[in-house]
């Protein structure tokens, strides 16, 4: 394929950028205008093409046959695709290979320029955008000067380009190429109607809970005034530390703990507690207007995933919208529909995670289980309880074995366990004592003594990271490298300038002013997170080329989720190539149980 290297100078202002907007919503702007394009078609130097010039210079261009190279290609290549209908045959993003080169560091186009080249002074990003902000029309002396600025802008993703892909796997190259093209090509529809309806249900909801609560939204939404108002009740709020000052500060977000024993503490006041809850977080009723915001003129979504959003490489969410949270059963999924005469086929890996770390830690009974298509939550439960737990009648039971089956591996405490139980952040609050957690938290870890002793295994691999005489060493599906673990696809488990504390019996990674710690039993969540991302991102990229004959495709993905959209007339066969894809375990899994649950529909009904 040619390679050609391109980055779009558009018109922006305080209001209309995408520091505001969405891409679809700064695209659709009326104000939103093209200055020009800057281009360099394989190793030809870069050149400027403005206004009148930009829609010939990219018709010039073969793109059936080119690789689109830009930092940052959700946006570009959705410009070429929506103001120019132009679709490379394959998308490549340099702020996505930093990211996944070093997921905890900036891939901003001037931070990688810094970090690759640290002794050229010639390879930095320019400031002269910054002069054209609110003229729509460039003078020419402007229009020179982001030219320039937009040439160097080019020439430095092109080396930056060069720098990253020698040594970065050709799949994940795919992944990046797939995950754009869900962006800049997309299939998914919007029922406008009803997520119209369902955002003013949620507004509505909001007002009743307010009405309930018996005071006003301005006491709900001001902090010192909901610690006066509780006070009144005479509850004393809760406070936690801030990580900016070190003061202490009401701890009222609804992860806070505090929060989480306050709301525990006081069932009587559950209305004021949910009434806070719905003013503070107004996420569905943001969500259903980004979602209603972010239409296409051909009423389709435009998927935006961040690639390598996470340490492990799981994607994230991006451009304002986390399509990363949409729960199961939630409106905003069905408000999610196919195109005419098409489905939306989803099949999900069914705890990938928990089976990935039965194989890694040696744990052949809980594998054995899975591989049996046993129900391993009722047999943890049994062993909770002391009697049969069935599925559809010992539902709380049930859950209990499920949380710990799936909380515990990687070594949660009994107080977080217990308090994961009574507050619902599992999916469910349920009573239970401090001595009920304790007794689970021990019992799990007798249980299952080969995850226990993973743990000190990845510990171990926290030293060998510092020591270079291991480099090199294979543990499992895993290699040793200077700070980091080598997965078997290629990329790594990064630990940036991992230190160890004696003192404190800690590990410590990260830049300076972004320190973190870890552990072994950390380290065990990072290493079955990362391995449990690739099996299903294997899968997607699989299914990408298998379904091609059926005129399906990928369209997007959700933690263990995958969804694809097909032909209706093709159903059967659709679905079986799915499930046997997803169900076939890598080379460097081998004996690992995979199991899918899924189904179709024209709406992501799942």
């Amino acid at each position: 394929m040619l390679t050609v290297y391109l980055d779009f100078e558009t018109y922006f202002d305080s209001k209309v950028s995408l520091s505001s907007l969405t891409t679809v919503e700064y695209c659709s702007h009326e104000l939103f205008k093209v200055w020009g394009v800057g281009m360099a078609v394989g190793e030809s130097p870069a050149e400027w093409y403005g206004e009148d010039e930009v829609e010939d210079a990219l018709n010039s261009v073969n793109w059936n046959d080119v690789n689109l190279v830009c930092h940052n290609t959700l946006f570009d290549g959705y410009i070429l695709a929506d103001k120019y209908h132009i679709h490379p045959r394959f998308y490549t993003d340099t702020a996505a290979m930093a990211r996944g080169l070093n997921p905890t560091l900036s891939a901003k186009l001037s931070e990688v320029a810094k970090r690759l080249f640290p002794d050229d002074e010639t390879m930095r990003k320019g400031d002269e955008l910054v002069s054209a902000k609110g003229h729509y029309d460039l003078e020419p002396s402007l229009e020179a000067s982001i030219a320039q600025y937009c040439i160097q802008d080019v020439e430095l993703t092109k080396a930056i380009f060069n720098k990253q892909v020698a040594n970065y796997p050709q799949s994940e190259l795919e992944l990046i190429d797939l995950t754009t093209r869900m962006f800049c090509q997309p299939l998914l529809e919007i029922n406008v109607e009803r997520l119209t309806e369902y955002k003013e249900q949620v507004i509505t909801n909001t007002l009743e809970k307010i009405k309930n609560s018996g005071t006003t939204r301005d006491v709900l939404a001001s902090n010192p005034k909901f610690c006066d108002h509780i006070k009144s009740l005479g509850i004393t709020p809760p406070v936690k530390t801030s990580p900016n000052t070190g003061k202490k500060i009401p701890a009222f977000g609804k992860a806070d703990a505090g929060w989480k024993q306050l709301v525990e503490m006081y069932p009587e006041h559950q209305n004021l507690w949910e009434a806070r809850i719905a003013v503070k977080n107004r996420i569905d009723e943001t969500r259903a207007d980004r979602f209603l915001n972010s239409v296409n003129k051909h009423n389709q979504l435009p998927v935006p995933l961040r690639y390598y959003a996470a340490h492990t490489g799981r994607f994230g969410g991006t451009d304002k919208i986390n399509m990363q949270n949409l729960p199961r059963g939630s409106e905003l999924r069905k408000c999610l529909i196919s195109p005419i005469s098409h489905y939306i086929y989803v099949m999900d890996l069914s705890n990938i995670e928990a089976r990935m770390l039965a194989l890694i830690a040696g744990q052949d009974d809980l594998l054995g289980a899975f591989a049996n298509g046993e129900d391993v939550y009722c047999q943890f439960a049994e062993k909770i309880y002391g009697r049969p737990i069935q599925k559809g009648i010992d539902d709380d039971e049930r859950f209990v074995g499920k949380t710990a089956v799936l909380g515990l591996g990687y070594g949660m405490g009994d107080k977080k366990f217990g308090m994961t139980i009574r507050t619902g952040a599992a999916g469910k609050a349920m009573p239970i004592s401090e001595e009920e957690a304790l007794s689970i938290v021990q019992l799990y870890r007798n249980s299952y003594v080969g995850i226990t002793q993973y743990w000190k295994q990845a510990n171990a691999m926290l030293f060998a990271m510092m020591d270079p005489n291991q480099i090199g060493n294979r543990i499992g599906p895993l290699t040793i490298d200077r700070h980091a673990l080598v997965l078997p696809n290629g990329m790594a488990l990064r630990y940036h300038n991992l230190s160890y504390n004696e003192h404190l019996n800690r590990f410590y990674f990260g830049e300076e002013g972004k320190i973190t710690d870890t552990y072994g039993a950390k380290v065990v969540e990072n290493i079955v997170q990362a391995l449990s991302r690739i099996v299903i991102t294997d899968a997607m990229l699989l299914l990408d080329q298998q379904l091609k004959a059926l005129k399906a495709q990928v369209v997007h993905t959700v933690h263990d989720e995958i969804l694809v959209v097909g032909p209706k007339s093709h159903s059967d066969s659709i679905m079986r190539i799915i499930e046997e894809t997803m169900t076939q375990a890598p080379d460097w899994a081998k004996g690992l149980p995979l199991a899918v649950e899924g189904g179709f529909d024209v709406t992501y009904s799942k």
